[in-house]
């Protein structure tokens, strides 16, 4: 599954750099290991961020963590940048 999610000015430059490995988010949306990530860059005003590598990038969450320690209601994920398209991967 691939999953479209914004991402605030403060992140986009760790994410980028791969110093950021994890998200920690509402689990709205079922996220689960070997779900694909892609961001959506904001500026902190909400306002779209444009041109950034962020936008051509897709993740693949490697780890889902909820319970203990975590909100109920939320996760943190781990991240990776995926280098495979994603029509290859089998379901």
């Amino acid at each position: 599954m691939l999953h479209k999610i914004k991402l605030r000015e403060p992140y986009i430059e760790p994410v980028l750099s791969g110093e950021k490995t994890f998200e920690v988010r509402e689990n709205d949306r079922g996220y689960n290991k070997g779900d694909f990530i892609k961001f959506i860059p904001t500026r902190m005003n909400g306002d779209p961020f444009k041109d950034t590598e962020l936008e051509v990038r897709t993740y693949e969450i490697t780890y889902v963590h909820s319970g203990l320690g975590v909100k109920e209601g939320f996760c943190v994920f781990g991240i990776k940048e995926c280098y495979k398209l994603m029509e290859e991967r089998p379901e």
